[in-house]
């Protein structure tokens, strides 16, 4: 499988990482051509080799004019909509921008849709994410891994004043990952990094077993004495093979019985679950000894979080004790798309399995808000929606 490793033992940043793909190889001029199809100001790329303590790296600049926009999250997303780069590059630009705009929501105590990027929603950030969603795609990457993440030290002033490293909507980007600090001061890990690695990564922690065809540097703006501030891509082939659309992932999953427990805890455990990472969290209905009636607690995650909801399960619940396991997940390769219906835009989440359509599912909250606001049924919306997707689908057949 093809892998890309992050290494990020200065951070990251999202132009460091655009650096760093065109040292492995992507070639600046066919970026900027796909680029060039977003419907945003005119732009450039200013690409160097820089020498960071000792490492030499390639850095680039984006340069674009001065805005006064505040752009929400779906004005980025009909921006990259509008563009004829491939779906697989829209939905993971736009995976990632949602993903900035939960973290901005969560944080503010904001709707999603009320979020307005500040310095993430830039035009420059805009580039960076989508630039390093097309080297992506042109460096043929399957699968992406990290390392624990240097987030640096001190505070970093903001629109709203000074915050400690890493700032808020950092620190919830890197919930459930491993990171650690240093006497390095400044903020290593910006908003933007932190949503490419979070969104795009499966693993975090030792580089896996991998054989490594090529190693790259990207350079941070900011020069330290004796540190380089680059970030290291690691690019090979890993073990596991990617068959009709299908991954696998090995994960943990944690168990415990219990008899003796409020309803109202079990609740405000499986809240909890997924506000610490969780990948799921179920509950099933039990018979213990006694014919007591009782629950089986069930938390799915990632090895590197394993003792967090081990510590969860014991603080929270009655629990003297808990089963853990490796499991292998299978997955569908999933994407993310628009689509227009005569009531409004919604995004549908697509699972395939040897580029067959295998499950279509709008996003619920979009669906919800178009039917009050036009005074239709929720189902009306959604199979508008499924209809119109039918559509696409075949049309694209046919072109292909």
């Amino acid at each position: 499988m093809r892998t890309l490793y992050f290494d990020c033992f200065a951070g990251a940043s999202g132009n460091m990482v655009l650096g760093a793909l065109l040292a492995l190889g992507v070639d600046v001029q066919e970026l900027k051509r796909n680029l060039g199809t977003l419907d945003i100001a005119e732009f450039d790329l200013a690409v160097s080799r820089v020498d960071r303590s000792g490492i030499a790296a390639t850095h680039v600049e984006v340069k674009v004019p001065h805005e006064h926009i505040h752009r929400h999250l779906g004005d980025i997303n009909r921006i990259i909509d509008r563009s004829q780069l491939s779906d697989s590059i829209k939905a993971r630009s736009k995976s990632i921008f949602r993903r900035l705009a939960e973290a901005e929501s969560k944080v503010h105590g904001i709707d999603l849709d009320e979020v307005h990027f500040h310095e993430v929603g830039a035009m420059d950030a805009i580039v960076d994410v989508v630039g390093a969603c097309i080297g992506f795609e042109m460096l043929g990457i399957e699968r992406f891994a990290c390392s624990k993440i240097h987030v640096g030290s001190g505070f970093v002033k903001m629109a709203h004043g000074n915050f400690p490293v890493p700032p808020p909507a950092v620190a919830e980007l890197l919930t459930g990952i491993p990171v650690y600090s240093t006497e390095i001061e400044g903020e290593l890990i910006t908003p933007t990094g932190a949503a490419i690695i979070s969104t795009l990564c499966d693993s975090y922690g030792v580089l896996p077993e991998m054989k490594v065809e090529v190693t790259s540097y990207g350079a941070g703006t900011r020069e330290y004495t004796d540190f380089p501030n680059v970030v290291r891509l690691m690019l090979g082939e890993t073990a596991n093979a990617k068959v009709a659309n299908v991954s696998t992932d090995r994960l943990i999953l944690i168990e415990t019985n219990i008899d003796d427990i409020s309803p109202q805890i079990l609740g405000y455990v499986m809240e909890r679950s997924f506000e610490l990472g969780a990948l799921d969290c179920w509950f099933t209905p039990i018979q213990m000894k006694k014919n007591r009636p009782a629950t089986m607690v069930s938390i799915l995650c990632k090895s590197v979080n394993k003792d967090i909801f081990a510590e969860l399960l014991y603080s929270e619940t009655s629990t003297i004790g808990v089963r853990i396991r490796e499991v292998d997940r299978e997955c569908l390769s999933r994407e993310m798309v628009s689509v227009e219906t005569r009531y409004g835009t919604v995004d549908v989440k697509i699972a395939r399995r040897a580029n067959e359509v295998m499950n279509a599912m709008p996003e619920y909250d979009q669906v919800k808000k178009l039917a009050r606001e036009k005074g239709v049924a929720f189902s009306v919306v959604r199979d508008a929606v499924l209809a119109q997707l039918d559509t696409k689908e075949k049309s694209s057949v046919a072109d292909a």
